[in-house]
């Protein structure tokens, strides 16, 4: 099974649900293309939560300014002493990675989006009992456990 590696609290947000899309530079089909449709391991990453993006992604769930799920955004990172209490270097359970499409086919093209990021759909999670210490790697990599 593959395995992406996401910064936290991104990460944590997919596992609660409040996250439902990764953005990323790129199209992974143009890497990956069999991946389509398939479960993967969403493995948060070793970077500590730094208290400026916590910060900001307060002002932007107070004014509304993002794709996440308000209310299970804000009640995670409160839950999370502000993502400081937040696991790094975990797999914390799949998701299946839906198409690709250009942010801007979701959101409308505005001067606010980057023309040039694409949303992974994130589906049907399933998390890890108990989340499974593991380092990770740069973009997608082979979990080396059987889930």
């Amino acid at each position: 099974m593959k395995a992406l590696t996401i910064w936290q609290p991104w990460a944590s947000f997919v596992a609660v649900g409040a996250k439902k899309h990764e953005f990323r530079h790129w199209d992974y089909r143009e890497r990956s293309p069999r991946l389509v449709g398939q479960r993967i391991v969403i493995h948060a990453g070793t970077r500590p939560v730094r208290r400026v993006e916590v910060l900001d992604l307060y002002e932007r769930l107070r004014i509304g300014e993002t794709d996440l799920d308000i209310a299970l955004a804000r009640d995670m990172l409160e839950k999370s002493n502000d993502g400081r209490s937040l696991l790094l270097a975990h797999g914390l359970g799949t998701a299946v990675l839906g198409t690709p499409k250009k942010a801007t086919e979701l959101f409308g093209d505005s001067d606010r989006i980057d023309h040039e990021i694409w949303a992974w759909p994130l589906t049907d999670w399933r998390p890890f009992v108990p989340p499974v210490p593991m380092r990770g790697f740069q973009g997608f990599w082979h979990w080396p456990i059987e889930q």
